[in-house]
């Protein structure tokens, strides 16, 4: 239909004759309530911001020559910040002549990864960078049933 009579049943129907795709030819229109359209779409982003969760990485840090009890603290909080669904950075330091032995280090990181196995991903396999090797666990992803 020509767009004279296009606006004519748009003003006749009390609505908005609103252009989707202006490029096609014929140019394809809809009518509707603009006005609605836009509060619709304004208040669906405005819940999708609402769902949205930040991932903050949150860091463990220990040293080669860490004891039973201190590792086993340290492994609580690593899976505790896993649980309310964050990253983790679990470094170990190396001073002094500790650098000879770094694989004492990589065990540890590894035991730890194990460790957290049940509620973690490994991200990335144990690295030394300069005088600190560190891995990155995830949370596994959950399935959700909702939908």
């Amino acid at each position: 239909m020509t767009s004279q009579e296009a606006l004519r049943l748009a003003e006749e129907k009390e609505l908005d004759l609103v252009k989707i795709s202006p490029n096609a030819v014929p140019p394809v229109c809809k009518l509707m309530d603009y006005g609605k359209y836009r509060f619709e779409q304004t208040k669906r982003e405005k819940e999708a911001r609402k769902n949205q969760r930040v991932v903050e990485i949150k860091e463990v840090r220990m040293s080669p020559s860490i004891d039973v009890n201190d590792f086993n603290v340290k492994l609580r909080n690593a899976q505790k910040f896993l649980a309310e669904g964050n990253r983790c950075k679990v470094t170990v330091r190396f001073r002094g002549r500790e650098m000879a032995h770094t694989n004492i280090g990589q065990d540890l990181l590894m035991k730890f990864a194990q460790e957290c196995g049940e509620t973690a991903v490994m991200d990335k396999s144990p690295k030394l960078e300069g005088r600190h090797m560190s891995i990155f666990l995830s949370p596994k992803p959950t399935k959700d049933t909702k939908k």
